[in-house]
């Protein structure tokens, strides 16, 4: 229990002096070429007719590219790897890449989590 009293404390001490930068934030999500959209896509991929199986083989196929090509000249993104894969050139729209891709959906359950956790709305302005 002195151990657990311990690390509680530390990070409480830790969480008081945290200091988020969102600038950072996106910036570090941007570099990653979009590949942290990756679920989304899978999702939109099956609403539109692809198997799993199918949809998993052009995600996983898209995000690799991506990923082994990230911060050389010219590395294309996700998305852009997703435009030009033949498997999907028109079953799924730029509106539904839009959608899947959008920031804001991997946000949208953050006021719930923070109510069921700290009782309470998530801090304003994130």
């Amino acid at each position: 229990t002195i151990a657990l009293d311990f690390a509680l404390n530390r990070l409480a001490g830790m969480m008081e002096k945290l200091v988020i930068h969102p600038d950072r934030m996106r910036a570090n999500l941007e570099a990653l070429g979009g590949v942290v959209h990756s679920g989304e896509v899978l999702l939109a991929l099956t609403r539109a007719g692809l198997s799993r199986e199918a949809a998993y083989g052009v995600v996983q196929r898209n995000a690799m590219a991506t990923w082994e090509t990230l911060g050389s000249p010219g590395a294309k993104s996700f998305r852009a790897h997703l435009e030009a894969d033949p498997e999907i050139a028109g079953r799924v729209s730029a509106a539904t890449l839009d959608a899947a891709m959008d920031p804001h959906l991997h946000l949208r359950t953050l006021d719930t989590v923070f109510a069921r956790v700290f009782g309470a709305a998530a801090p304003q302005g994130g």
